[in-house]
């Protein structure tokens, strides 16, 4: 009998102590803004908030619910103040509390010029990627020319990106992809924040996803660039990602693209939930095409 109640007590004390661990990863922070729009099949909703004190700047993007019944009886539009958490791999609001209405702003112009195109039309496999420049960790100029004869990987990022569902996962992912495809294939990792993402910058944060590897020439299978606001604005509208700085912020979505060796669209990656599995059949698809 003593020898059961010891085993259940040890059994207690370490699922407590798995729990109180699992709770020291979980952050905490509040969060205000207004509702843009509702997506309840994929339990989202697009929140244009203020800063949050001690994780990120004022931003425009997609955040995840658990609860569905969160969404419920909310409209585009709405104030709300609610519960950002923040986990190792995962965040998510646990709380949201409507708090008033405002009228929406003018939605952002609509794209234009040659090569630009509104977020929700998709690119089509075959369309030629616009020769756009920008300037890399290293202060080069450069132009998706540059890549020519190799398969490109291509995903927006930005340093400062606190979520690890967003750009800190597209970027655990590349350096997934760059090991796997040592030599076969180009990544690039365009940022969105070309104000604060200066070539030093890009190189710092390059430097910790390549690891022990960094030195030498490790950046020339994946680099990391940014440029003007106009010229990101430009790839970054072409592949359906409608960013454009709006009083201060940055407007944040996921797109992470596949082109072929002759410069022309293959595949888009639409949000977070693709793997580096995936990508890789896909880039052996392409080489076995070509």
């Amino acid at each position: 009998m003593r020898v059961r109640v010891a085993l259940i007590s040890l059994f207690v004390m370490v699922v407590a102590a798995g729990a109180c661990g699992r709770k020291s990863d979980e952050r905490t922070y509040q969060l205000q803004g207004q509702v843009l729009s509702i997506a309840a099949p994929q339990k989202q909703l697009t929140v244009k908030h203020e800063e949050i004190k001690g994780l990120m700047p004022a931003m425009t993007m997609p955040y995840t619910v658990r609860d569905e019944k969160l969404l419920a009886g909310l409209t585009p539009g709405d104030l709300i103040d609610a519960t950002l958490i923040v986990e190792t791999n995962d965040a998510y609001l646990r709380t949201i509390k409507k708090v008033g209405q405002a009228p929406l702003e003018a939605p952002p112009p609509e794209a234009s010029g040659p090569v630009a195109r509104s977020g929700f039309e998709l690119l089509k496999p075959g369309e030629e990627v616009p020769d756009t420049k920008f300037v890399d960790q290293d202060g080069r100029k450069r132009s998706f020319s540059a890549f020519r004869g190799s398969p490109v990987v291509m995903t927006f990022i930005y340093t400062r990106c606190p979520l690890p569902d967003y750009c800190p996962l597209m970027s655990q992912n590349f350096a997934q992809i760059n090991k796997d495809l040592a030599g076969k294939t180009h990544l690039l990792s365009i940022s969105i924040d070309p104000e604060y993402d200066k070539p030093q910058v890009l190189r710092e944060y390059g430097a910790r996803y390549l690891g022990s590897d960094h030195k030498g020439d490790a950046f020339k299978q994946w680099e990391f660039a940014s440029g003007s606001t106009e010229q990101v604005k430009a790839v970054a509208e072409f592949f359906g990602l409608n960013y454009w700085p709006e009083k201060g912020q940055v407007i944040h979505g996921l797109r992470t693209a596949l082109i072929t060796p002759d410069g022309k669209v293959f595949k888009v990656y639409r949000g977070n939930d693709w793997k580096p599995e995936e990508v890789l059949k896909e880039v052996e698809k392409l080489q076995m095409v070509g």
